[in-house]
């Protein structure tokens, strides 16, 4: 952990615009100093407006809190906070080169220019920059216009910094590489960190720990393996990956069609058998090939079209027989899982 970083407390902070829109119900969270926290959720779920909160962009309604460790901070400013900011469209000055941009902030904070050089050049070679150096920014590529930004937001040594869709510009294979980047230089830094997405990989990906937001609020927080495996309801179940939802029973220790309950497995949990040998059957509808695995959608078990993935080089063909076999501690809903 890197010792300048601050760990981020919100009290009962929400948010109302004008007109009495809300935007957030009241917050309560503990961010651990240099953990990266990841606010996932839809349009318009509270994410961005949390994190201007935190950032000092927005002030919570009255009653409510923001501290930097046991400073309150609710009152301050952007500038006064030393927090740092990259933002989805980078952001960046289009009339200086990459070593302007990086230097941009030390220079308005009247840093001596040798120590302003030695940072930006730590930076640049942190960024694999140092050869883009002199380059102007509209002459970059996207992925270098996205390590530019964020090698400005971290060279005044910020206490927090604070990612809004960073990646969300690029196109899926660059945003996959720099997505696995991202993730080692948040770790090697240590600097406590706020990531907001609406991109589940993402989330998964760079979150020491994830908060699932819907409609102002939080609907779960946890690691991603706990966001994924035991998710609270349907809400955070559904958005994490894709859901088989069901009516059915448990017996022997495996899901079968008769019964009213409703129980929710993945994809990746659901075996696919010959028609004999498992307990919802049915025919297949569909079949996606998704290259690493083929996704087969079976209409008819237990009434529902369901999806079972199988490895990429396994064909399946449409409209044969088969079925489907979950065992019992694949199942995600709290009231199944608890048993």
């Amino acid at each position: 952990m890197n010792p300048a970083s601050v760990g981020i407390t919100l009290q009962a902070c929400a948010k109302h615009y004008e007109r009495g829109q809300r935007a957030l119900h009241p917050v309560d969270l503990r961010v651990e100093p240099g953990e990266t926290l990841v606010f996932l959720g839809p349009s318009g779920c509270g994410k961005t407006t949390t994190l201007r909160l935190i950032a000092g962009l927005e002030r919570p309604d009255p009653g409510g809190r923001v501290l930097f460790d046991d400073e309150d901070v609710t009152a301050l400013p952007i500038e006064s906070r030393r927090v740092g900011m990259v933002f989805q469209n980078y952001a960046l000055f289009p009339n200086l080169d990459v070593r302007g941009n990086v230097g941009y902030g030390l220079r308005i904070r009247r840093m001596p220019g040798e120590q302003i050089r030695q940072r930006v050049d730590e930076l640049l070679d942190l960024m694999r920059l140092r050869e883009y150096a002199d380059r102007p920014v509209q002459r970059l590529s996207g992925g270098q216009r996205q390590r530019v930004a964020l090698a400005r937001a971290l060279a005044p040594r910020p206490r927090v910094l604070l990612l809004d869709e960073p990646l969300a510009a690029l196109d899926a294979q660059l945003r996959e590489t720099l997505r696995v980047e991202m993730s080692a230089l948040l770790r090697g830094l240590g600097v406590t960190s706020i990531y907001v997405t609406h991109d589940q990989a993402e989330a998964m990906a760079l979150g020491d720990r994830i908060v699932v937001m819907s409609q102002g609020r939080i609907e779960q927080v946890g690691t991603p393996r706990e966001i994924y495996h035991r998710p609270a309801n349907l809400e955070v179940a559904g958005f994490i990956g894709m859901l088989n939802r069901m009516r059915g029973a448990l017996r022997d220790g495996r899901v079968h069609a008769d019964g009213d309950e409703e129980l929710w497995f993945r994809p990746e949990d659901a075996r696919l058998v010959a028609e004999h040998e498992g307990e919802l059957r049915g025919s297949v509808r569909q079949v996606i090939f998704l290259g690493d695995r083929t996704r087969v959608g079976v209409a008819g078990a237990a009434g529902a079209t369901l999806w079972a993935d199988v490895p990429g080089r396994v064909d399946v063909a449409v409209d044969s027989r088969v079925a489907l076999r979950v065992a019992a501690e694949a199942l995600l809903n709290p009231a199944s899982t608890a048993r």
